[in-house]
């Protein structure tokens, strides 16, 4: 997202690739630092991580194996989380091949942009009182795997509960209890303090391992531990303290990051924003305005109300905030939530203010059942709210925040604009209080000069424009040095074989990104006819529930056809919205394929070696976010303007003509 593009890498690898290689972004944040200093009699380091040992409790987790077991698995996971569900095969292999070697305890973890978590691991634990978590586990992730849309739903989830046997009566109580949610926030506790901030997460004696990795990666750790299992046991040690023996002298928490030099900060960028007449906190006269644009499901935005509120402790009457709307394509609860608090606004600021705190303070728990207990918490008149939540009024407000806001910059969330001043991302107080101090230097000065208090937002914010720039810097084309060995492979290609130019692109269907560089697209093929041939590469995003689903349609259409790939993609993009199984199928059948063919391949996930080739070929080359682009091997990165592919793709054809 420019810069908001860099705030969507930062979630989409952090929050998700990351997940998978062991690493951790924060919106606007740094990259989480790997951990690898050396440690006497560790194993190698062939994985990261896998050279220091942890401390790590197993508690009353549920386990699977010898209690006395040589080396012991404890996994952080997610029952929604593709990535946790991918790497289940890989430790039935382990137990295969270890049998009373080893065991594995199961923690939970369930992520903020995984709505149907939360619920599955309070029903795995309700499970486990009854005796039969692994049971319900295998059920859960048989379930997510399926790419089924609602395969975690509630009343999926509950019905698997009969399907094993488990008293329900009992099992809805413990669903519901406060020991249940205590459990999962004592298990998300301890890996916070580990550093296991992404799923699926392992300790193998303590040595960690990150996220869905081949089995190789894992036979490295094991077979290093077992060594250092032996040791002890021929030392002495008793089978039944072996596993504390071998964590006791372990870590508590990662070794801190080496200090490094801060980044410099950005270019000061303003724009001229319109502060709307949406809910607003504060003095009508404060001195500095500041608007955000926000999304009740993003943790990021979640994260940084703590922030806005010592604000307003601190600078009181002299700053005020409004609220606009930008729910996020990819978070499923989020635009029914602003529809919720945006209604309660039809009824009074108040009223949307106090929705905001219910809804931020209770994030993992959004659902239309909650909105109406809120509704009423708050004494709204209940049919009027429905009546608006549900209303054209609301939506058109909705998206004419969300419109107006891309049209300015806020393509992320958070984003603000304090008197105009652009900050991105949930920054800590310190970088708000910078820049609101110094616009209220710039007030108080305003106001001596006679500028009256219904003018004075607009004065500072015009000129803030003229003295910062409203533009955003552009990005640089790569240097002719920075070239990567991309391999097309067998890809799906549109344009000639012989054109001068490959552009190999990374992309997901349903991230709008994806779908906002689509014409861009158009536009270089347009323009560069014969000249340039663009080859596509998958990459679903893990928190984009139909991107894996879309992708493996798309690639079972391309069995039947270049032709067929690309006309399935086209659809795909210009409905982004409705990605579905039943979309695919009517797509299946608007491009002419041979449906029973395409569904058979669909449904046996033909594709999915294919899909995953792609992904790892796009991490080992950097493309953890989409869109990414390698022109002639050049990288850029994001939903860039024509002018960015322009400048590349010019450099690449001079260079050929030079070379003639």
């Amino acid at each position: 997202m420019k810069s908001n593009w860099n705030v969507f890498i930062a979630v989409c690898v952090g929050a998700v690739l990351g997940f998978a290689v062991g690493q951790h972004i924060g919106a606007k944040g740094p990259l989480g630092t790997p951990i690898r200093p050396a440690q006497a009699n560790a194993p190698s380091a062939a994985v990261p991580g896998a050279d220091q040992i942890f401390k790590v409790a197993v508690g009353d987790a549920p386990q699977k194996g010898d209690a006395d077991a040589k080396v012991t698995i404890v996994e952080w996971s997610d029952f929604q989380c593709p990535f946790c569900g991918r790497v289940i095969p890989t430790l039935e292999q382990i137990e295969k091949n270890y049998g009373s070697d080893v065991r594995v305890a199961f923690k939970h973890n369930p992520l903020p942009m995984h709505p149907n978590a939360p619920y599955a691991a309070k029903a795995a634990i309700a499970a486990q009182n009854q005796g039969k978590f692994w049971q319900m586990h295998d059920k859960l992730f048989e379930a997510n795997n399926s790419h089924a849309l609602d395969g975690l739903s509630q009343e999926k989830v509950d019905q698997m509960a009969r399907d094993i046997g488990l008293d329900i009566e009992k099992y809805k109580a413990d669903v519901n209890s406060p020991a249940t949610a205590q459990k999962i926030a004592a298990d998300q506790a301890q890996a916070a303090r580990l550093g296991a901030n992404g799923t699926p997460h392992f300790f193998i004696n303590g040595a960690r391992v990150s996220g869905a990795m081949p089995y190789e990666s894992f036979k490295t750790v094991i077979d290093a531990q077992l060594k250092r299992a032996n040791q002890a046991l021929s030392n002495g040690v008793s089978r039944k303290d072996l596993y504390e023996n071998l964590i006791k002298d372990g870590m508590t928490a990662p070794a801190p990051a080496p200090q490094q030099a801060p980044p410099a900060p950005p270019p000061a960028q303003a724009r001229n924003v319109e502060p709307g007449d949406g809910p607003v906190l504060g003095s009508k006269n404060a001195k500095v305005t500041i608007v955000e644009w926000s999304d009740f499901q993003c943790p990021f935005c979640g994260r940084v109300e703590p922030t806005l509120k010592q604000i307003r402790d601190t600078y009181k009457d002299d700053v005020k905030i409004v609220w606009r709307n930008e729910p996020l394509s990819f978070h499923p609860n989020a635009m029914p939530a602003a529809k919720a608090a945006m209604a309660a606004a039809k009824q009074g600021n108040d009223k949307f203010w106090k929705m905001h705190d219910l809804m931020f303070a209770n994030q993992t728990a959004l659902s239309e059942d909650k909105y109406e207990e809120w509704a009423k918490q708050i004494g709204l008149d209940l049919t009027r709210w429905k009546k608006d939540k549900e209303s054209p009024e609301v939506a058109a407000l909705i998206q004419k925040d969300n419109s107006y806001g891309q049209s300015v910059g806020a393509d992320g969330t958070p984003s603000f604009f304090i008197n105009g001043r652009f900050i991105s991302g949930a920054m800590p107080f310190d970088t708000f209080k910078t820049v609101i101090d110094e616009q209220i230097k710039k007030a108080d000065e305003a106001l001596k000069k006679g500028v009256k208090h219904d003018k004075l937002y607009e004065t500072l914010v015009a000129d803030n424009v003229k003295s910062a720039g409203s533009a955003p810097a552009v990005a640089a084309a790569p240097s002719a040095d920075q070239k990567y060995d991309v391999n097309v492979g067998s890809a799906p290609v549109r344009g000639p074989k012989n054109a001068a130019v490959t552009i190999v692109e990374w992309s997901d269907f349903q991230c709008p990104f994806c779908g906002r560089v689509e014409p861009t697209l158009k536009q270089v093929m347009d323009e560069y006819k014969g000249k340039v041939r663009i080859v596509w590469k998958n990459q679903p995003l893990s928190f984009h529930p139909n991107a894996m689903p879309a992708a493996e349609a798309a690639m079972a259409a391309y069995e039947q056809g270049n032709d067929k790939f690309w006309a399935m993609h086209d659809k795909f993009f210009e409905k982004q919205t409705d990605l579905s199984p039943s979309y695919y199928e009517q797509v299946a059948r608007e491009v002419g394929l041979d449906v029973s063919r395409w569904k058979s391949a669909v449904e046996s996930h033909a594709a999915s070696s294919l899909i995953q080739s792609d992904m790892n070929a796009g991490n080992a080359v950097g493309a953890n976010g989409t869109p990414t682009f390698f022109i002639n091997g050049r990288k850029l990165v994001g939903a860039m303007p024509f002018e960015s592919f322009k400048q590349v793709i010019d450099a690449e054809l001079s260079s050929k003509v030079a070379k003639k």
